[in-house]
């Protein structure tokens, strides 16, 4: 179980890294218009709702990184608050915006790996040690 523990969190250092860069990309193209190598913006989201879709996914992604590099002790308890608020946020985007993109298997997928990370940062002994202050 050790190794799976390891490895699920490096599989969370490489999503943040992705969520930091989807999400600094996604304002990028928010605030300038401009894609910077796919369109970002989901025209079916009002504004408000795309700038804090953009704003959850930055701050997931940046929070972790910088708890992970830091051994910051409060990283998972940030975490669950983030993944709570992105589940929220895709619960309104999926039933009051749902678009041909989206699905419900794709929403329940989501919310199962925000369960299941949330139990794993708290729970895993890999991660008690490495955010151990």
């Amino acid at each position: 179980m050790g190794i799976a523990s390891k490895i699920y969190l490096v599989l969370l250092v490489i999503y943040s890294v992705i969520m930091l860069v989807w999400g600094l990309a996604g304002f990028f193209e928010y605030f300038s218009g401009i894609k910077p190598f796919i369109k970002l913006q989901n025209s079916a989201y009002p504004s408000g709702v795309q700038f804090v879709h953009w704003l959850l996914i930055s701050l997931t992604g940046g929070i972790f990184l910088v708890g992970y590099l830091m051994h910051w002790d409060l990283t998972p308890y940030a975490m669950i608050l983030l993944f709570s608020n992105l589940a929220v946020l895709c619960t309104i985007e999926t039933f009051d915006f749902m678009s041909e993109q989206w699905s419900l298997k794709a929403y329940i997928t989501e919310l199962i790996f925000y369960l299941v990370s949330s139990v794993f940062l708290i729970y895993s002994e890999v991660s008690k040690a490495h955010f151990a202050s």
